[in-house]
C-alpha cells in the first residue's frame, strides 16, 4: 500500500496573492473547503496509508503538502526552499515532521528555490521537473544527485500553471497526462519523445485536471473534466471526480494536497 502525507485544512485561508489564481476578493468558503478536503482524504485513505501533519496557524497554505519536499530515498527527503516569503514559515514545520518520523532531511542551498513534489514527479526510470515559475533549474541538478536518476527539465511558461503538478501527472513510467500550453516548445517535444502523452484541453486544464492523484489503477481528479476522464476510463482506469473549488481559489487541488512518502 502507498504511503502519503496530508495536512488538515484547520488553518487554511487566502491571506495573500502569490499566484494567478489567488485573489483576496475571491475568498474560499472554509466550511466547504473542509468538506472537500475530507472527501479527498476519505478516498485517499481507501488506497493508501495516510500520515497526518498538524497544521500551523501562521501557515495557511501548509495544507498543500506536495510542496513540503521530495522523497529522494526510502527514508530521506529533500526539503523545499520556498520562493515566496509568505510560504517560507512552513519549512521548519515540515522539517520537524520529517525528522520526528525518522527521515534524513537534506537542504537546498539558500539561493536555489525548490518547491518539492509540486515541481518534481517520479516517472519510472526518470523524473520530470518543472522550473522558472517557482523552482529554479539549479534544483534539478541537485535533486538528480540525491535521486541517482535522470531528471528531465521542463520549462513552465504560464503563471496559471506555476508548478509542474498543476500541468502534468504521471500515469505510469511510460504514460503522462499533460496540458501542452503550460510548457515551452522544447518541453513539449521532450515529453512527447519520452512518453505516451495524453493531452488535456485548456478548458479542463483550467479546472485542474492535471492536478490529479494516481494510486494504482485509480485517478482522483478534480470534478468537471469529462474529456480526459473518458479517455482514462477507456484505458481501464477508475476516475473519481472530487469537488475542489475552494482550493482552486488558492491555486491547488487534489495532488497539491498529497505528498507521496514512497516512490
Amino acid at each position: 500500500m502507498s504511503r502519503v502525507l496530508m495536512c488538515p485544512p484547520d488553518h487554511y485561508a487566502l491571506r495573500y496573492e502569490i499566484n494567478a489564481w489567488m485573489h483576496l476578493d475571491n475568498q474560499p468558503d472554509l466550511s466547504l473547503a473542509a468538506v472537500q478536503w475530507q472527501t479527498l482524504f476519505s478516498h485517499v485513505q481507501k488506497l493508501a496509508q495516510v500520515e497526518l501533519l498538524s497544521p500551523a496557524p501562521e501557515c495557511p497554505d501548509m495544507v498543500f503538502t506536495a510542496n513540503a519536499g521530495l522523497l529522494v530515498s526510502e527514508r530521506a527527503v529533500l526539503l523545499s526552499r520556498f520562493r515566496h516569503p509568505e510560504r517560507q514559515p512552513e519549512e521548519p514545520h515540515f522539517r520537524r515532521w520529517f525528522e520526528e518520523h525518522g527521515f534524513t532531511v537534506y537542504l537546498m542551498p539558500p539561493d536555489c528555490a525548490f518547491e518539492g513534489e509540486g515541481d518534481i514527479l517520479y516517472a519510472g526510470e526518470r523524473y520530470l521537473a518543472g522550473y522558472r515559475r517557482r523552482t529554479e533549474i539549479c534544483a534539478h541538478r541537485i535533486a538528480s544527485e540525491y535521486l541517482g536518476h535522470e531528471v528531465l527539465s521542463l520549462e513552465l511558461v504560464s503563471d496559471r500553471w506555476y508548478h509542474l503538478d498543476t500541468a502534468l501527472f504521471v500515469l505510469d513510467g511510460r504514460t503522462v497526462v499533460y496540458y501542452p500550453g503550460a510548457f515551452d516548445t522544447y518541453a513539449n517535444r521532450v515529453i512527447d519523445e519520452h512518453f505516451d502523452a495524453l493531452h488535456v484541453v485548456e478548458e479542463e486544464a483550467l479546472r485542474f485536471a492535471c492536478n490529479s492523484v494516481v494510486i494504482g489503477n485509480t485517478v482522483l481528479m478534480p470534478e468537471g473534466c469529462p474529456l480526459i476522464t473518458n479517455l482514462l476510463e477507456r484505458r481501464g482506469y477508475e476516475v473519481v471526480s472530487i469537488p475542489m473549488s475552494e482550493f482552486i481559489k488558492s491555486g491547488g487541488a487534489c495532488k497539491c494536497l498529497v505528498m507521496f512518502l514512497e516512490r
